[in-house]
């Protein structure tokens, strides 16, 4: 397993939920939500370098069967732009189909009111991403998930 704080990031149209972990890779934590508002990317850039950040994984929320749809298209196209705003620093994108239901139904098991998910369920989904391409490394050896390609390195 590689050492170093990873960023995690759940892209909504309305809104991003950000995640990090500590140096170890032990423990996922979440950061804050951020509203979509044309400043998001330069927000993001700023925390991988604030943070020493030395990778950043964003979700990639295929269909059920796989294919991409619109959702995926465009955490995609997000992606592309921080990859190439924070080059060198690598951005990957992690399967996360269904995240955000596992990070409502974890909310609701908390006994959080679900009226009260909406401020924080971007954030959970975020660790579940990042939980993931995590346990990936872990049982791989490899890094998660797929490399995006930056204007530098195509």
């Amino acid at each position: 397993m590689r050492r170093g704080k990873r960023l995690s990031i759940d892209v909504g149209q309305a809104r991003l939920g950000v995640a990090t972990c500590d140096p170890d890779a032990i423990l996922a934590t979440p950061v804050e939500t951020l509203a979509r508002n044309g400043s998001d990317i330069r927000r993001a850039a700023q925390m991988v370098k604030r943070e020493s950040i030395i990778e950043v994984i964003v979700g990639l929320p295929l269909n059920m069967d796989g294919t991409e749809g619109a959702s995926a298209r465009h955490a995609r196209s997000w992606a592309g732009k921080l990859a190439n705003r924070i080059a060198p620093v690598p951005v990957r994108l992690v399967d996360e189909r269904l995240s955000t239901v596992t990070a409502h139904a974890q909310l609701s098991a908390s006994g959080r009111s679900s009226r009260n998910h909406r401020s924080v369920v971007d954030q959970a989904a975020a660790i579940i991403i990042l939980e993931t391409a995590l346990d990936i490394e872990r049982q791989t050896g490899r890094e998660p998930g797929e490399l995006v390609q930056t204007e530098r390195t195509e």
